[in-house]
C-alpha cells in the first residue's frame, strides 16, 4: 500500500476514534485487526500505559500485497509495537479461555462483513460480553446518501449474493448487514447501544477496490450459483460496469456505535 494510501487510511481510523470514549491507559481487544489499520491507531491512543490485543482468525501469510503476518511485523517493530499484543490464528469463539484478563473497550472495526454469517457474528458479540465493559463497532452503511455511492453499494450487494452460496471464502465482503442488522444483533447480545455517530468518508479508495473485486468475481466464481441467480448477479454486473468509473468512485459512509 503506497504512502498517500496508507495516510488517508489512517486518518480516517483517527476520526472515527474521535467517536469512541478515550482510549487513553485503557485495555483494549481489538476483533478482526487484519492489516492492522485500526490496530495502529488504538496502540497510539493507549498510550504506554495501556495495551491493545489484536486477534484476527486469519493465518499470517493472508492477505495481498502485503500479508497479515507482514504488517503487523511492521507495527510491532514500530514505535507503538511494545503496546501491541498480535494474536493471529486465532479463533475467539474456541479459544476466548486464552484472554483472561478483563478489557475496558472490545473493538470491531471494519469486520463485520468479513464473517461468514450474521450467527457466527452474532455467537462472537455474545462471547466478548463478559470480557469488555464498552463495546466500539464501526462498519460501512448500507443506506446510501447519495446516488454516487450507488457503484459501491451495487458492488457489495451482489459480493454477498455470491458469498451466500459458497462453502468456504476468504472475500473481504461476506456478509454485508445493514445497520439495522448489526444493532439488532448488538442489543441481542445483551448490549445497550447508548451512541451513534454516522461519518463521510469521501476520501477513502474502498469503493474503487471493492467494485474491482466484485467484477472479478463475477467473472470467476459466479458459475457454482444457480442459474436464476447467476443471470441476477451477471445483469447486476452489467449495470454496476455501466455505472462505476474507472477510478475514483465514491464510498459509502461509515457508522459508528458505541454499546455498554
Amino acid at each position: 500500500m503506497s504512502s498517500d494510501i496508507q495516510a488517508v487510511q489512517t486518518a480516517y481510523r483517527r476520526k472515527l476514534l474521535s467517536t469512541w470514549p478515550s482510549m487513553a491507559s485503557k485495555r483494549v481487544l481489538e476483533l478482526g485487526c487484519g492489516q492492522g489499520d485500526t490496530t495502529a491507531v488504538l496502540a497510539e491512543a493507549v498510550g504506554q500505559d495501556g495495551l491493545v490485543v489484536a486477534v484476527d482468525p486469519a493465518s499470517p501469510d493472508y492477505g495481498a500485497p502485503m500479508t497479515l503476518g507482514q504488517a503487523t511485523q511492521l507495527i510491532a517493530a514500530s514505535d507503538v509495537g511494545s503496546q501491541v499484543d498480535f494474536r493471529l490464528g486465532f479463533d475467539l469463539l474456541s479459544r476466548a479461555s486464552e484472554l483472561q484478563q478483563e478489557f475496558d473497550i472490545v473493538i470491531f472495526s471494519h469486520c463485520s462483513w468479513y464473517f461468514s454469517s450474521s450467527e457466527l457474528l452474532a455467537n462472537t458479540l455474545s462471547a466478548v460480553r463478559p470480557l469488555a465493559k464498552r463495546l466500539c463497532f464501526a462498519e460501512w452503511d448500507l443506506e446510501v446518501g447519495s446516488p454516487d455511492q450507488i457503484p459501491h453499494l451495487l458492488a457489495v450487494t451482489i459480493q454477498g449474493q455470491i458469498e451466500a452460496f459458497k462453502p468456504e471464502s476468504e472475500a473481504n465482503v461476506r456478509t454485508p448487514l445493514s445497520r439495522n442488522a448489526v444493532r439488532e444483533l448488538i442489543e441481542e447480545a445483551g448490549w445497550a447501544i447508548e451512541a451513534e455517530t454516522l461519518l463521510n468518508t469521501p476520501d477513502l479508495q474502498d469503493a474503487d477496490w471493492e467494485i474491482g473485486m466484485c467484477l472479478a468475481a463475477c467473472e470467476s466464481e459466479a458459475d457454482y450459483l444457480p442459474v436464476r441467480l447467476r443471470d441476477l448477479v451477471n445483469s447486476q454486473a452489467t449495470a454496476l460496469r455501466s455505472i462505476a468509473k474507472l477510478k475514483g468512485n465514491t464510498p459509502l459512509g461509515t457508522y459508528s456505535l458505541v454499546a455498554v
